[in-house]
């Protein structure tokens, strides 16, 4: 063999072993570039999946927090009611007619009373309350009880109602405070209102 022919012969299998190695290298290249678009497709989905989850996340949540608002405005409006109502019934109640009122108040007296032998301290205001009320309380609480309450010397601002005395024991039945007790029950009725819903 000449040296051209053999020149020609390493050249020709340089160059069939070179499109050999570029043809794996194609397919290699294919092969990855498929792999990656697979990849790729997937990641799409997972981020369009997420988006979805957040999107209906943030939906969620801000439906919550708006119906949260819309309750508490609502509570507020409740709140803004029972203030004119409480204020409505104190005035009502501090204006009974007299007979209505010793009713009243001769009521919760017989049940507050627990010894007997109490002193009333009275509202700075009162007039219904006096000596000869608290001699009938007396004469109602029948045996069992000394039937010594007695009117104090003192006088608090209670706008209505009494405190029962005995030592240091004081039993406050003032209109402030019945009203007090009975609006806290029924914010706690609107609490649970608010919360539940």
């Amino acid at each position: 063999m000449e040296a051209e022919q053999v020149v020609e012969k390493i050249l020709a299998d340089a160059k069939a072993e070179a499109e050999k190695i570029k043809k794996q290298a194609d397919e290699k290249e294919a092969a990855e570039q498929a792999k990656l678009t697979e990849q790729l497709d997937e990641y799409k989905k997972q981020t369009q999946s997420l988006a979805r989850k957040a999107a209906k996340d943030k939906k969620l949540h801000l439906l919550a927090a708006g119906r949260m608002d819309i309750a508490k405005e609502f509570l507020g409006e409740k709140r803004k009611i029972l203030d004119e109502v409480f204020a409505q019934a104190q005035q009502q109640l501090r204006n009974l007619p007299d007979e209505e009122y010793c009713k009243f108040m001769t009521k919760l007296m017989l049940e507050a009373v627990e010894t007997g032998d109490e002193e009333v301290i009275i509202d700075n205001e009162e007039t219904r309350i006096d000596q000869k009320f608290i001699k009938q309380i007396n004469r109602e609480l029948g045996p069992g009880y000394k039937g010594n309450l007695r009117l104090a010397d003192e006088r608090q601002n209670l706008g209505g109602g009494f405190i029962l005395r005995r030592g240091r024991i004081k039993n406050n039945i003032s209109f402030d405070v019945l009203l007090a007790q009975a609006r806290k029950e029924l914010e706690i009725e609107l609490a649970k209102e608010l919360f539940e819903n």
